[in-house]
């Protein structure tokens, strides 16, 4: 896994409840916009913003269909992600406070 990789813009994207919702609905397969619309008190632009959020971090997939247009979660960067914050966020040997020539000590 490439530490150097910039997950900001997916961390910022999670940063909204209703992107987090979207996710999670996404979760369950594949959906098209107004099936995902049904369950929120939005405006149809609103949700489209949201979506585009989503699709330009890489955390949602959108397949045109005919007029339809559905939308997927990018499991392998879901994935990803879940590896990247257990590298954060688990003690490993390589770990950025190792690497520190002095950890401060509070006390």
């Amino acid at each position: 896994m490439d530490l150097n990789v910039d997950y900001a813009p997916v961390f910022k994207a999670l940063g909204d409840v209703t992107r987090l919702k979207i996710i999670e609905m996404l979760s369950c397969g594949e959906l098209c916009a107004c099936d995902i619309l049904e369950s929120f008190e939005i405006t149809q632009p609103t949700l489209s913003y949201h979506l585009k959020i989503l699709i330009e971090c890489g955390l949602v997939k959108s397949q045109k269909e005919g007029s339809w247009i559905r939308y997927s979660n990018n499991t392998e960067l879901i994935a990803e992600m879940k590896n990247y914050w257990n590298s954060i966020t688990t003690e490993q040997e390589n770990c950025i406070c190792k690497n520190s020539k002095e950890v401060s000590k509070c006390d």
